[in-house]
Formats: structure tokens, sequence, C-alpha cells
């Protein structure tokens, strides 16, 4: 007797080496690291768009800021697609990053905090995308 089909495709059948979650991971770097650069952008054109008391963020000024989120984003962009090529290497760089994005969202929190929250449990979302595929897992199919 035939099993079914699945109704993802034959792609995603079990032990096929594809992960949902390393497709889901992949795109949310990518949606991320646009909105990071766009983030950057904001940062170093229109720097009263962040309003803090102090004018200044916690550690650096805006336009080393938006410097900061542009690199970020950049990387980001490029991580999620070699994720989503199937890269190992991807994986474990995507999740070091996404801490370094948490990190520099918390020191953003004082400038932008309900952005700031979201892209950090984003990235949280991001990490166990990464890191909960099963062994030997690879991106998504062509």
């Amino acid at each position: 007797m035939a099993t079914p089909a699945s109704p993802l495709g034959s792609a995603y059948h079990r032990g096929s080496g594809y992960s949902g979650w390393l497709g889901f991971a992949g795109t949310l770097v990518i949606v991320l690291g646009a909105f990071n650069i766009i983030e950057g952008f904001i940062a170093l054109f229109k720097t009263y768009f962040f309003v803090t008391p102090s004018g200044r963020l916690l550690v650096w000024d805006y336009t080393a800021w938006g410097w900061i989120w542009l690199a970020i984003g950049a990387l980001q962009l490029v991580i999620g697609l070699s994720i989503l090529a199937g890269k190992a290497w991807a994986r474990w760089t995507g999740v070091v990053l996404a801490g370094i994005a948490m990190i520099g969202h918390f020191a953003f929190l004082v400038a932008f905090p309900l952005w700031s929250v979201i892209s950090i449990g984003l990235s949280a979302l991001v990490m166990y995308g990464l890191i909960a595929p099963p062994k030997g897992a690879m991106g998504v199919p062509d």
C-alpha cells in the first residue's frame, strides 16, 4: 500500500534532509537584515527620528550606529541567503549574528523601545530556528 503524499510536497518527507525551521529562519534573517539596513539609513539621515533624552544612544552617536546597523543588515542578508542555500557554516554564523543583533537592539532600547523588543524576540526565534533542526538538515529545496 502506498503512503499518502505530503501536502507540503515530496521534498519535505521525513528523512529528506530539509527542514522547515531552517527555511523559516533563513527567510526571517533576510527580513531582519533588510529592516536593519533601513534602520541604519534612518540613523544616518534622520537622527531626530529616534528620540532619546540625552540626544545620544547608550554608547555611540547616531552616525556610528547607522553604519553599524548597515553592516549588520548586509551581513544578515548574505547569511540568510546562505542558510536558504543549505550552507552549514551559515547556521552557526547566523546564530552568532542574531546574538550580536540582540545585544545591539538592547543598546538601542532607549531610542526605539517597541521595535527593539520586537527585534530581540525575532532574533531569539531565528536562533531557535537555526539550532533546533535535526542534525544533517539543510536549507530549503530548489
